[in-house]
């Protein structure tokens, strides 16, 4: 798409209520958008066909987890000390910007994200990158981490420290010794959710493509890394273009076709659970309108994986001319559980039950507090503690007459006979381990905007230029628009009257009387409406009504009485437009 035509695109999401900037009447604020009407309807119906293909269809949970999180759970996941994007400031205009982004769009750099700071400092003196808001040369100026976490206060006065989430997972993964529960410990299990997140972009850019608050879909599958696999049947045959580190680095690297099974079999694929939901994606995105020629799964460079991820691969669409991120399949492992396990008061863990009874040599101490107390006095807990776990992970380290352990920064000395160390043999029926996670991501947003540019079309009806978007019906914001010809007497009754027939089948239908027919039609195909219904004088007469194609224009009679059925086959994919003008009755 060219800019020419991306700039129509947003006039036309602005004019018909797609999208637009979020107060325009208090001079907006960069990266905050609402959708509109038409706009509302299709991310409503991107997340709903999410939920039936990543929830209800692979038999997941879903959960609804607050937008705000204390604190102390974001330094367990990492995000406050490692969420940061690179950032410039001018030292003319004081415009900041993502120092990643200036090299990408001056240079032919791409994915300067996973380039280390110094390195992205030297690149802007060599190419004499500027500032995009005045020209002014950037090369003098350092390049700083910026953390994007939106900080807030809970509860009056100085409170509780607070953030916005910048991800919808740690609200997955905070509740796991719950919902691991629900899921009667048996792995693997997924949790799904579809909410808000929020991070402080340096720069927002692209309408609605880089923003400051965000809906994503996130699946965490839950699952044991020594037992666990997923069955491949159903995607080991799917066709997917794979841009993997091994291409990006080499000179002449391009990205290529494959298949799931040959990706997994030959190892560029390492996860069989990644492969298995780029497989689904990939016919899901596809199914919804993405186009396939425009869409790949580029492989994460190491410098730029964020720091919970092993191993993680992008869903990409071409946009603008550019190459956008859809999704990220991360292989989370055992961090984010390992995290809460290791700071929070629970046990972030499900019990593993062996298939026969083990006996096994545990070590074990039982600290003498009556010596531990008057010599280490309010720290004696804290040892006992440390004592405990160091007999898990090392016990050679009793083997003295003392043995040392560290605790808050200070080390202690403890005669071993103090210590009560033994090692005796139990009997275990199993064990408790720290599940794995695999996570699909999903941007909704983004999505959006790609199923319209994708979907974008100008062409030429009776010689007048038509602009229309080739929705698939699953995400068109309306289903059909019902018209009366004319405003003669009984015709706008009866076209009210079918349109609430069809309200009532579970179709969603718009009414319109304004203007001539061919500015109602047009008005429709503008927004992406896939059928339109038009009773006239002969519809008095013979109870039927014309239904019109959007792509093709073309038109079938068809009784009013068999509109409902016959419409609802259309948008279920039970029958093509040309099956129903061949036998407008069939579907009633």
């Amino acid at each position: 798409m060219t800019e020419d035509a991306t700039e129509k695109l947003v006039e036309l999401a602005k004019r018909r209520g797609f999208f637009f900037p979020t107060a325009g009447s208090y001079g907006g604020v960069a990266g905050f958008y609402t959708f509109g009407p038409e706009g509302a309807s299709v991310k409503s119906n991107v997340e709903e066909a999410w939920r039936r293909r990543f929830t209800t269809q692979e038999g997941h949970a879903e959960i609804d987890a607050p937008t705000v999180m204390p604190e102390p759970v974001f330094e367990a996941s990492g995000h406050l000390e490692t969420f940061d994007d690179m950032l410039v400031e001018c030292a003319e205009c004081g415009a900041s910007h993502r120092a990643d982004h200036v090299v990408e769009d001056d240079t032919d750099i791409e994915e300067a994200e996973s380039i280390p700071i110094p390195e992205v400092e030297e690149i802007i003196r060599e190419h004499d990158l500027r500032c995009p808001t005045c020209g002014t040369p950037l090369a003098d100026r350092p390049v700083e981490e910026f953390n994007l976490m939106f900080e807030t206060t809970i509860g009056p006065g100085t409170g509780r420290p607070g953030y916005l989430r910048p991800e919808t997972a740690q609200g997955i993964f905070v509740e796991f010794p719950r919902l691991s529960e629900y899921a009667r410990n048996q792995l693997p299990f997924g949790v799904t959710q579809i909410g808000r997140a929020y991070r402080n972009e340096i720069s927002p850019r692209k309408s609605i493509i880089r923003v400051r608050e965000f809906t994503q879909a996130e699946l965490e599958l839950f699952y044991d890394p020594e037992e666990d696999d997923p069955d491949l049947s159903g995607v080991r045959d799917r066709t997917v273009r794979l841009y993997p580190v091994a291409e990006q680095e080499r000179e002449d690297g391009t990205p290529y076709e494959t298949t799931v099974g040959e990706a997994v079999d030959e190892g560029t694929i390492a996860s069989p659970w990644i492969a298995y939901y780029l497989g689904i994606a990939a016919e899901w995105y596809e199914s919804l309108g993405v186009d396939v020629d425009r869409f790949r799964y580029r492989q994460h460079l190491a410098g730029e994986r964020a720091h919970y991820a092993s191993d993680c691969w992008d869903a990409e669409t071409e946009l603008g001319g550019d190459w956008v991120e859809l999704a990220g399949f991360a292989t989370r492992g055992n961090y984010d559980l390992s995290k809460h396990d290791e700071h929070s008061e629970d046990r972030y863990t499900v019990f593993k039950q062996y298939d026969e009874p083990r006996t096994v040599e545990r070590a074990t101490v039982d600290p003498d507090m009556s010596y531990l107390g008057p010599e280490y006095g309010g720290r004696a807990g804290a040892i006992a503690d440390a004592l405990e776990d160091l007999a898990e992970r090392d016990r050679s380290a009793f083997e003295g007459d003392s043995v040392t352990v560290e605790v808050d920064g200070e080390t202690h000395e403890i005669p071993v006979e103090h210590t009560g160390f033994a090692v005796e043999e139990v009997t275990e029926t199993g064990e408790h381990v720290v599940p794995h996670v695999v996570e699909p991501s999903f941007g909704v947003g983004r999505l959006v905007y790609t199923l319209l540019e994708h979907a974008y079309r100008e062409d030429v009806v009776d010689g007048e230029e038509r602009t229309y978007l080739e929705l698939e019906p699953a995400v068109a914001p309306t289903f059909a628009g019902v018209f009366p010809l004319t405003d003669e007497a009984g015709l706008p009754d009866l076209a009210r009257e079918v349109a609430a027939d069809l309200r009532a089948a579970g179709l969603s239908v718009t009414y319109d009387d304004s203007g001539n027919i061919g500015r109602r039609y047009r008005r429709q195909d503008e927004v992406g409406t896939p059928f339109c219904v038009t009773v006239d004088h002969d519809s008095l007469e013979d109870g039927a009504a014309t239904v019109r194609d959007r792509d093709t224009t073309e038109q079938v009679r068809v009784p009013i009485e068999d509109l409902p059925g016959a419409l609802a086959a259309l948008r279920d994919g039970e029958a093509t437009f040309d099956e129903l003008a061949a036998d407008p009755q069939a579907f009633g």
